[in-house]
Order: C-alpha cells, then structure tokens, then sequence
C-alpha cells in the first residue's frame, strides 16, 4: 500500500539525516521478515528498528503507541494517527501530525481540533496546501509536506528501450502507469489510449491481484494486444519499470479512492508524481488543481479527466516529438530536486520549537 511505502521512506529519511528513528506499528512481532526483506519490499538503503504492539484492537493502537513512546522517551514523536498527537501532547512529548485526508470518523474533527488547542511543542505537516486551507490550519503551527522521492534511486537509469530490453518488454513506443488500480486512478482511459494507439505499448504497473484479473479481462474482452498488466512489483524495481516509459501516465478521474475508499482528488500529494519527474521522461497528466502545486506547463502536460480525445492527441503529439518529451522530462528532473525525501524530513524539522 502506498501509505505503508511513505512511512518506510519518512523514517529512511530521517535516518538520512542523522537522526535516530523507532517504527511503532500494530500487530504481532513478523519474525521471519529479515531487514533485507524490508529493504527490498520498500526500496530502502538503510534499515532502522521497528517495534510491533501486539493489541486485540486496531483501535488501542494509538494509545499503546504512546505508552510505548513515554517507554522510549523521545525528543519527537512524529505521528499519522490523529489520536496519538493529541495524546502525545498530552503526555508532555513534543509532536508532529502528518495528514494526508481529512479526518475521518465521528470523532476525527475533534482529535483534530484537540490537538490543535493543546499547548506545548508541536507541528502540522499536511500534505498540500489544498489540504491545509480546507481544514482551516494555522499557518504558524503549519509546514506544507509533499510526499517526494529517494532520488540516489534514480541515478543513471537506462534509456527506455534499454529497461524495455531488460525487463523483456515490447520494443514498441510505451506509455506507461505505475500505481494501484482503485477507482478514479483511470484505468478505463487507459484502456482507451491503448485501443487508439495499437502501434504503442501500454503497461500498467502495481495492483492488488484481484484489481488486476479484473482490468486484464477487460483489455481481453476488448482484444488488446498492446496491454500489461504487471501486477505487484517491489518498489525496489520500480525505477527500472518507470525509466522503460517514453510517457508516464497520471490519468486520475475527478473522484480518486483510496485503500479505505474516500476522494483524495482536491487534496493528493501522488508518491508516483515524483518518481515521474525523477525519472526524467515525459508526464501526461489529467488537469487536477492539486497536482499545479507541484508540476506547470514546463514540466508535464496537461488534460482534462474525462476527455479521451484530448488525451488522445496529446499522447500522440507526444510520442512523435522525441526533442518535447526530453525537453519536458529534463525540466521536471531539475525541478524534483527540492522534493526528495531527505530534503522533506529537514524541511518538516527546521525552526521547530
């Protein structure tokens, strides 16, 4: 799941920058996954300590982690649980609350809302500054935290049809996606792209099993030759799948779910999104205000969500123009610089008082 990746990347992170980090996660101790499992699952380089909290309900874990915090007794508790934050302000830690979603439940506004009020040391590290303006955050308690990219990953990688050759895929012209296959993430206008592009390739990377049986009969259903779909691949590989792309994908419909369901359209930060510019290839994007917090005209291109016919003469506008997709992946390769995940966890520390 993309949120359990983004965890593994923030505290890799702070590793980075010489802090010392402990992972408190809910469950019981997985003791035949070895740090080199970890490293290769997540695209890690540097594993860090992780302490599972056996408890009979998902729900005790925000408590049991701030138990266990005090236990440890840390100069930060950095926490995604709204219920922790609070409660670790509470017990006289100072804290940081990542948001990545409004809050949710009956009671989510008011964790909020709580720790919000509660005096002592703490910061809010919401995800974009869509987010941030609707929950009404105060900007002095407030940092904005994009999602980023391991860029060191990134260094280097073959020329497209070098990583097609070595990832035995088609040698054709590809256009390709990386993510899961939830509602709203556009795998229906990617089918459509590959039935007006039949010369082309188009490979969709990631997905639960079951997503990924259902988008491929369809592709079946429609006789597409030109469609893989690859099914869960480690993010260690990611990189590699990514740098075989002559165009990188971002077709998200107006309503974009989740794991847990929900609409992250107005307010996502896309992991993907910086993994495309750091891979230095040209991205096509649907047209979502968030997303301009981050990419421009310079460096990706846009179209509206539901319009395949637009999405169809950019791709190939695109894919005959070898001096604009270079033009565009180099602009958003430099632009990605101050968006990596090192630079992220120095950002979110500084000035904190």
């Amino acid at each position: 799941m993309a949120n359990s990746i983004q965890v593994m990347k923030v505290c890799q992170a702070f590793i980075q920058n010489r802090n010392e980090v402990t992972l408190l996660v809910p469950g019981e101790q997985q003791s035949t996954i070895s740090n080199q499992q970890l490293i290769e699952h997540y695209g890690l380089q540097v594993p860090f300590p992780i302490q599972w909290l056996p408890v009979r309900n998902r729900r005790l874990f925000p408590w049991e982690a701030v138990r266990r915090a005090r236990r440890i007794g840390p100069d930060l508790l950095y926490v995604w649980p709204l219920q922790s934050a609070a409660l670790g302000l509470l017990a006289g830690m100072p804290s940081m609350l990542e948001l990545h979603d409004f809050p949710s439940g009956r009671f989510g506004p008011l964790w909020l809302r709580l720790f919000i009020a509660l005096p002592g040391r703490k910061r809010l590290l919401p995800i974009t500054a869509a987010l941030s303006h609707l929950l009404g955050l105060p900007a002095n308690r407030t940092v904005i935290a994009p999602d980023g990219v391991d860029l060191e990953r990134y260094v280097s990688l073959p020329d497209p049809a070098s990583a097609r050759h070595e990832l035995g895929l088609p040698s054709a012209p590809t256009a390709l996606c990386t993510g899961h296959l939830y509602e709203g993430r556009g795998a229906d206008l990617f089918l459509a792209l590959a039935k007006q592009f039949p010369q082309a390739s188009f490979v969709w990377v990631g997905g639960r099993s079951a997503d990924v049986k259902t988008w491929a009969a369809r592709s079946a259903a429609q006789a597409l030759a030109n469609v893989i779909f690859t099914g869960f691949v480690p993010n260690e590989r990611i990189p590699l799948y990514q740098s075989a792309a002559d165009v990188l994908l971002m077709p998200y419909q107006q309503t974009v779910a989740t794991s847990s369901g929900g609409n992250t359209a107005l307010i996502c930060s896309p992991m993907k999104m910086f993994e495309y510019m750091a891979t230095g290839r040209a991205i096509l994007t649907s047209d979502l205000p968030v997303l301009h917090e981050v990419l421009d005209d310079t460096t990706a291109v846009f179209c509206p969500s539901d319009d395949v016919e637009a999405w169809a003469s950019a791709l190939g506008g695109l894919l005959n123009d070898d001096e604009r997709r270079q033009a565009l992946g180099q602009r958003a390769r430099r632009a990605v610089e101050k968006y990596s995940w090192v630079e992220r966890s120095r950002r979110v520390l500084e000035n904190f008082s």
